[in-house]
């Protein structure tokens, strides 16, 4: 029993401590994205504008694990 309480309160503590951090993690869903270039897997230079549909653009960014 006092192990799972010491496995509990130092698990509380740690989600304290990272919750207390500002990390800053990019914009908010649904933010405006200033207009951009960027190359795309074929070499092509694309803009938000050319990317843009009637219905407006979903922009995904992962980070590869090659990085």
């Amino acid at each position: 029993m006092v192990y799972m309480r010491r496995v509990l309160w130092l698990s509380l503590v740690a989600v304290a401590a990272v919750s207390a951090q500002n990390i800053k993690t990019g914009p908010a869903a649904g933010s405006a994205v200033p207009d951009f270039s960027a190359p795309d897997q074929a070499g092509r230079t694309q803009t938000l504008k050319s990317i843009m549909g009637p219905k407006g653009a979903m922009l995904v960014f992962y980070r590869s694990a090659d990085w």
